[in-house]
This record gives structure tokens, sequence and C-alpha cells, in this order.
């Protein structure tokens, strides 16, 4: 016999039972405040051209450059496993002819994403997101209110985390702002990493994205961006600020924010959670007003952003995780053939009132089975024996406080409490 593969691959993991419940109470709250919003959900390949990416988010991001999971399918051609779903919902936007119906589309979506990175904390090569498009407006108060649900989505969680603003700029006033960036970076680089040499030459925005602790000195000397917007983009943030205030939100303008992705333009935002050390950013986002002409579509202004669903999870209070804890109504427990027929009755009956109930197959003492019923964390055991066949009452536990109760099958349909049982 072949020697069985024991190890998932470097960079990706197994989300086992009793953790896929706090990831699911996430993304029901994301889908909740999401259609309350208007938004409908969008899905979209895993793998795409590699030229979408190539194109969408930068040839000289280190996503396209080092990160993306690439490589020849049978014909030939070069695929990419995605490494985010901005570009993949732009994509399918023009391809469904979406824009044909006007107005803001609004979509949110959720899904695994990859790239092959250096692993961190709540970081993984296979990770998930959740995120959210509202495409066809350019009006500042879509860039309020989608930041506005993303917050809410954190609060409804019980995560504290505030809220990080800039602008930085659009096609028109950006070129002359990348001239004054490089000419700066152009009259020293000491003390700069290797990567942040790198992108003085390639994108020198992305400067601004380093966490080593070395080049931010430097970094604090370099003029910012937004003191060298254009009219047109400085209105825009101000009455984007506006909105932001007058909804009660508070926010912090940090000049060196950036995005790392090259179809960024005006808003940029991320939320940060104090909770995750260096690495704190639970989501991130901005405008992207020219990626659909990019791609081949039409003019398509749009905001979005993503969360990172592994780090959610992580900050997760302890009062949300006690809530995700999974927790059957009831635990049968039969003595024989014939009581295991009856519990699984019981359960087919049960289960169709929108009980949660778990059939004991393998039998065994009862005390064994009050155990077993224990560590799954049954709210209520149900035992069928011999006497119970007879009298087709039921004997009833209820394990929070060892109550006992007797209640016949249609006793039980009215509920699982000794007041409905009697």
């Amino acid at each position: 016999m072949p020697e069985p593969l024991s190890n998932n691959l470097p960079g990706t993991r197994d989300l086992l039972p009793g953790e896929t419940e706090r990831w699911r109470l996430v993304e029901e709250c994301a889908r909740r405040i999401f259609e309350r919003h208007g938004y409908r959900e969008i899905r979209t390949p895993v793998i795409e051209p590699t030229e979408l990416f190539a194109r969408g988010i930068g040839g000289d991001t280190d996503i396209v450059g080092k990160e993306m999971y690439t490589f020849r399918d049978q014909s030939g051609r070069s695929v990419t496993l995605r490494p985010e779903a901005t570009a993949s919902v732009v994509r399918a936007y023009i391809q469904g002819a979406m824009y044909r119906g006007g107005g803001l589309d609004r979509l949110y979506y959720l899904g695994p994403m990859f790239r092959h990175e250096k692993k961190q904390k709540g970081r993984w090569r296979q990770f998930y997101q959740i995120g959210a498009e509202a495409i066809g407006s350019e009006h500042p108060a879509v860039d309020a209110e989608i930041m506005e649900m993303a917050l809410g989505i954190l609060d409804e969680l019980g995560i504290g985390a505030k809220l990080l603003v800039n602008s930085i700029g659009c096609r028109k006033c950006r070129p002359a702002y990348m001239d004054l960036l490089r000419g700066e970076l152009g009259r020293g680089m000491d003390g700069f990493c290797d990567d942040c040499r790198r992108r003085a030459e390639t994108n020198p925005l992305r400067v601004f994205d380093c966490k080593v602790e070395g080049c931010q000195g430097g970094i604090a000397l370099l003029p910012v961006i937004i003191d060298h917007v254009c009219p047109e983009c400085a209105a825009h943030f101000a009455e984007v600020r506006r909105r932001l205030e007058g909804a009660g939100i508070p926010y912090s303008i940090v000049p060196r924010l950036v995005r790392g992705l090259d179809y960024y333009v005006r808003t940029a935002f991320e939320i940060v959670s104090g909770e995750l050390g260096a690495q704190n950013a639970l989501m991130g986002g901005g405008r992207y007003d020219g990626l659909s002409e990019v791609l081949g579509g039409p003019p398509a202004p749009a905001i979005g952003f993503a969360m990172g669903l592994d780090r959610l999870v992580m900050t997760l209070p302890e009062k949300a995780t006690e809530e995700a804890r999974w927790e059957p109504d009831l635990f049968l427990a039969h003595m024989g053939e014939a009581a295991l027929d009856r519990a699984g009755e019981i359960a087919r009956r049960l289960r169709a009132r929108g009980m949660s109930c778990i059939v004991d197959f393998d039998g065994g003492s009862l005390k064994s089975r009050m155990r077993l019923a224990n560590r799954m964390g049954a709210r209520h055991v149900l035992i069928v024996g011999e006497e119970e066949l007879a009298s087709r009452r039921y004997r009833v536990k209820r394990l929070a406080d060892g109550a006992q109760w007797e209640a016949s099958l249609e006793e039980l349909e009215q509920g699982l409490n000794p007041v409905a049982g009697t």
C-alpha cells in the first residue's frame, strides 16, 4: 500500500468542525448587511486568464510579479488562480453586459483567493475574502455608504475597528505627483529595502506600502499625494468626509495610505484592528473608476472593498464565538435494534419541524451514550428503550441542568421543554 499523504500544502489548512461554525457566523452576518443595502451575490470562477490580472492589477505589482499561481492549461493558455476578486467581478460585469440596465450595480462575493506569499499571522496562500463592489456611479455618497456598510459588519460582529482614509488622486493629477516622488526617491535610497528600491523604479507610490521598519524614516520624509491632488479630487474627498461626518462615522486621514493595486484612484481606505499586531488591516478598498475601460468595457466608475475572512475570524470576540458554537437540539440514545427504528422515525418527524437531531447508531450503555451526547454539545438526550417502545412516551433529559421529563412524539413536536412535554 502507498504511504498516506499526511500533510496539506504549505500555506493551506483544513477548517475543521468547531472552527467552520465561526466562519459561517461571519459569512452570514456579511450577507445580512450586504442585502440590507441592496447588494446581490455574484460568483466568479476561481481560475481566470492570466491577462485579466496582468492588465487589471498591474504588471509591476508584487501580486502579478511574484505571488500569483500561474500555469499553462492543456491548450497552452496561461491561466491563474485568482489572487483577488475585483478584476473578476468587473470582467463578469462587462461580459454579462450588466451596464445596459443603467444605474448602480451593487454586488458582493465570498470565496477563496490564492497568493504565493510569505506566511504571516492571519495570512495564507489559500485565503478567503468577503467583498463588495458598487459599479456605475462616481458620486461621493457611494464611497461613504460602502465604508459605512463595511463598518456595519464589524459592529454587528462586535469587533472594534478604526477607519483610515486618504485620497490618492486620479489619472489627471497623479502623473505630476509621481514625477515629484521619483525625483525625491532619486536623491538617495540609503536605508530603503530592496523591494522599495525596485518599487522606486517601477511604481514609486508603492513605496508607501512598505512595512519594513528600516524604511519608515525615509518614507516619513517623502511628499504625500493628498497635498498634490487636483481640485476635482480634492472636492470629491471633501464631500466623502462630509458624508462620513454626517453619518457620525469617526475616521482618520492617513496621508501615506495607498492601495497596492494599479486600478485604485481617489478614495482609498482601510479598516484596522488593534488585535492583530503590525499586520492589523481587517479590510481595505477604494475607488477604481477606470478599471472597466482597462479591461475593454465601457466607462463604469466604481468603488469596492475586500475583507480578509481569516483575520475577521481571528478577531471575533468570545461572545460571538459562543454564539457560533454548534449545539444539536437532540441526541437520540436507543437500546436495541427495534428502538433504533423508532429513534429514526422520531428524528425524521422532529427534523421536519426544524430541530437538529443526532441518532446514535452504535448503541452501548446509557452512561456511555450520555458522555457522547455531552461531548457533542447536545442540548437534550431522548432515551428510547423497551419501556418507551411500549408506552410511546420517551424520557427527555436536558443536559444543562439535568432536568428530566416524559413526552409523547406529538408533544415533542411542539417543543423540547418540560412545559410542552407534559
